[in-house]
C-alpha cells in the first residue's frame, strides 16, 4: 500500500559557498545568510564543512531551517554539526558540480579558487549567483549587505 503523503513542498534551494577559512566579517555575513534564507522557508545547502560553510549553516539551523551538506569526502561523520542532512559524496572538489546544480541559485560569501570554481559551475547551469564580500565577476551582481544577497538569490529584488 501506497502512502500518499501529498504534494512535495516546493522550497528553493539556496546554496551558501565561501572561504574555508573566513575573516570575521565573512563569517558573520554567512551567519546571517542562512539565518536570513531559513527565515524565507529555503532549503540551505553548502560543502558541509567548515568556515563559511558552517557559519551558514549554523544561522540556518538556529532559525529553524535545513541545511543539506553536499560533502567531499566518503564519511557522513565529517560534516559540521548544524546539518540537518550530510551527503558523503567521496568526489572531492567534484562534489562542488553537485552541489551548484542541486541548487536553485547561489551565494558566494568571500572566498577563493574552489569558490570561484563553484560560482563557475553555477553560471554554466544558468543558476543565478549573488556575490557577497568576495569575488568581483561579470554577470554576478555584488551584494553590498546579507539581506540584500539573499533578496537576490530568491529573487525578490
Amino acid at each position: 500500500m501506497a502512502l500518499d503523503s501529498g504534494p512535495v513542498k516546493r522550497s528553493r534551494y539556496v546554496a551558501v559557498c565561501g572561504a574555508s577559512d573566513p575573516d570575521p566579517e565573512q563569517r558573520e555575513l554567512a551567519r546571517e545568510v542562512g539565518r536570513r534564507l531559513a527565515e524565507a522557508g529555503a532549503v540551505v545547502l553548502c560543502g558541509g564543512l567548515g568556515g563559511v560553510m558552517e557559519a551558514a549553516a549554523e544561522g540556518a539551523s538556529g532559525a529553524g531551517g535545513t541545511v543539506v551538506g553536499i560533502l567531499p569526502g566518503a564519511d557522513r561523520a565529517s560534516g559540521n554539526p548544524h546539518l540537518t542532512v550530510a551527503i558523503a559524496t567521496g568526489l572531492g572538489e567534484a562534489r562542488n558540480a553537485v552541489l551548484a546544480n542541486a541548487a536553485d541559485a547561489m551565494v558566494a560569501v568571500g572566498g577563493g579558487w574552489g569558490t570561484l570554481s563553484e560560482i563557475a559551475l553555477a553560471r554554466r547551469r544558468g543558476r543565478p549567483v549573488v556575490s557577497l564580500a568576495g569575488w568581483e565577476l561579470e554577470g554576478v551582481p555584488v551584494a553590498i549587505s546579507a539581506e540584500e544577497a539573499v533578496r537576490a538569490a530568491l529573487g525578490d529584488d
